[in-house]
């Protein structure tokens, strides 16, 4: 039997041939990343590309020691260049680097990200063969401590992220958005870099924008970058915060562009938060004696909350050990309860007024 190979798409007008060997630029925004960053610059230097390459580090003003590990490194590597990005922010950071480089192939890294050896090879050579303007693969979280194990499980679930391909594979092909990416530069410049008042969800705005240039977002699940999920409930919590409210905030300002998974997460809190309600409600009534019981109903909705978390633990974290698995009963609503409340504020013009507390 044939292998099957997904359609190639036609090569987008306009797209320069980029020979077979292209120089790549990766570009990384870093604030208050001392525990990651070595690991994620080894890996852009441990490349098994033969292209020529250079390393652009945008640096936020980190406070914990992040610019004398990069120092350290630079001062091993002179590929590895810096700019100074004084807001901190993930997309005014990006644009800073991509500015700052020249190579035909621009490819976004994170510092909480680890990639492959053969990512660049891969990749390259993906967008060689498809003409697309932009690839990227899966995030494959993995964690060290059971808090982070328990988020990285909830992160390659359906229940925990709903199942995109990006967080759990899939077949080759078309997306509407990939993690990370890896772009022609010229297509890049055309969709005008990244929009630097999105500060989560700049991918999916990017993305869209290329899409409707013409352009094609090519997933490739070959592409398998290893992610480091945050390391305690605290930072868990505002990331998914603010998460959720950049997605509101997207889906309000493109209410066509966005799909029914986006909306679970705030329906659920909705649902739950007005039962609750609701059976108070019902629980003050029947200890006043004032008429029906009928509010007690509200219960039901997180009640069945509750029995999809427990169930979703006993499926996803049950092998994973006790301790793993019972942070993975209080991860999963973190997500799900942030996520959700986030969309809210978002939705409703808000976005700035809590942006100081979630951060970048």
């Amino acid at each position: 039997m044939a292998e099957h190979r997904p359609k190639t798409p036609p090569r987008p007008e306009g797209n320069r041939d980029l020979g077979p060997l292209p120089a790549v630029s990766y570009v990384m925004p870093v604030l208050n990343e001392a525990d990651h960053i070595e690991a994620a610059v080894a890996s852009l230097i441990g490349q098994d590309y033969a292209g020529d390459f250079d390393i652009m580090l945008a640096l936020g003003p980190s406070t914990d020691g992040t610019d004398e590990v990069v120092a350290r490194i630079q001062r091993d590597d002179p590929r590895v260049r810096t700019t100074i990005n004084e807001l901190g922010t993930t997309p005014e950071g990006l644009n800073l680097a991509i500015r700052a480089t020249a190579n035909p192939i621009v490819i976004r890294v994170d510092a909480h990200s680890v990639l492959p050896t053969d990512y660049t090879r891969i990749a390259v050579e993906t967008l060689l063969r498809t003409g697309a303007a932009n690839v990227g693969g899966v995030m494959a979280a993995e964690g060290v401590t059971p808090f982070e194990k328990a988020v990285a499980l909830a992160y390659g679930s359906r229940v925990g992220l709903g199942g995109t391909p990006h967080h759990v594979g899939g077949q080759e092909g078309p997306a509407e958005t990939v993690y990370l990416g890896v772009f022609r530069r010229d297509r890049l410049e055309a969709a005008g870099l990244f929009d630097e008042n999105i500060r989560r969800g700049q991918d999916w705005e990017l993305n869209r924008r290329l899409r409707e240039l013409g352009d094609v977002v090519w997933f490739n699940p070959a592409l398998h970058v290893t992610y480091r999920p945050r390391s305690s409930y605290r930072k868990l919590a505002r990331q998914f915060l603010s998460t959720g409210l950049w997605r509101g905030e997207l889906a309000r300002r493109h209410p066509s562009q966005n799909g029914i998974r986006y909306f679970v997460p705030p329906a659920m809190v909705l649902s739950v938060t007005a039962g609750l309600l609701l059976g108070i409600l019902g629980l003050v009534r029947t200890a006043a004696g004032r008429g029906s019981r009928w509010p007690l109903l509200g219960f039901a909705a997180p009640a069945v909350y509750l029995l999809f978390v427990v169930a979703a633990t006993l499926l996803v974290a049950a092998r994973s050990g006790l301790r793993t698995a019972l942070w993975f009963l209080l991860v999963l609503p973190c997500i799900h309860f942030c996520w959700g409340t986030g969309f809210f504020f978002g939705v409703a013009k808000l976005t700035r007024n809590i942006q100081a507390y979630t951060g970048r």
